[in-house]
């Protein structure tokens, strides 16, 4: 359970040296569930107004996701140009739902990151404290930068999947299968991209060290090869390869930053 410090002082009584010490107490279970109750009520208004702001620009926001798509079509010589198409009747009004739903949740995810600091932060000593604003920055920052990569490398995958058939089939993406495809890469190479998180963190705590990671060079590279071959949801030798040499730089940069930063 996560304590709160009430403090409180008391006017000074004649002759008195010092004021009364500072009191410190656990919140009660039901003092939990209603800052908990307060912290996802917070969130919860807060998605549903960045909801509503995506769902005004949903068009932007589609035309955005649909780019990899359409630099891969380019290079299919189809008869329809840069066209995707929707098979279900209802994907019309559903599509754009869903991307401001998970538009909002992103634009959302400060207040969220926010709230949950201010509900575990009290119950933390100042220690903790230190390693844990590092640890939530770095989480959200690593992740964003592998949506982004994911992002701009996966028109090179799409493009080879689009023309592996040549003239035999006509390339007609459906947009919602794109969109889930791309939601897919994307959270692939996000969670990936925490591996540097992780490892500074255990090198924080001194689970492992920069010596250690160097040992291991031969065994990470061998076991990156292989995460990133299993997890990709494309079957395109390139984003494979872009995120195992991706994965291998981030390995070389958790050695330095433990090496250099960490051990000062």
């Amino acid at each position: 359970m996560a304590a709160r410090r009430i403090g409180w002082s008391a006017a000074h009584r004649p002759g008195s040296e010092a004021p009364p010490p500072v009191e410190d107490r656990e919140l009660t279970l039901v003092e939990h569930l209603e800052e908990l109750r307060r912290a996802i009520i917070v969130c919860l208004i807060a998605w549903a107004a960045t909801t509503i702001v995506a769902f005004i620009f949903n068009q932007r926001l589609i035309s955005i996701l649909e780019r990899p798509l359409h630099l891969a079509l380019e290079h299919t010589h189809s008869p329809f140009g840069q066209k995707v198409v929707v098979t279900s009747p209802i994907q019309g009004l559903a599509i754009p739902f869903e991307v401001a739903a998970v538009a909002g949740a992103i634009l959302a995810l400060p207040i969220v990151v926010w709230q949950i600091w201010r509900f575990i932060a009290p119950g933390l000593r100042a220690k903790e404290r230190q390693l844990a604003f590092p640890f939530v920055f770095g989480t959200l920052f690593f992740f964003a930068m592998g949506g982004l990569f994911a992002y701009f490398v996966i028109p090179i995958g799409l493009a080879f999947l689009a023309t592996f058939l040549g003239g035999n089939a006509v390339y007609l993406p459906d947009l919602g299968a794109y969109l889930s495809f791309l939601a897919l890469v994307v959270l692939v190479f996000g969670v990936t991209f925490e591996m540097p998180v992780v490892l500074c963190l255990l090198g924080a705590v001194g689970i492992v060290s920069s010596q250690q990671l160097r040992r291991w060079r031969k065994a990470a590279v061998f076991v990156i090869v292989f995460v990133a071959l299993i997890v990709t949801p494309g079957a395109d030798p390139f984003t494979p390869t872009f995120l195992s040499a991706a994965l291998i730089v981030l390995y070389e940069g958790s050695i330095l930053f433990i090496r250099h930063v960490l051990h000062r």
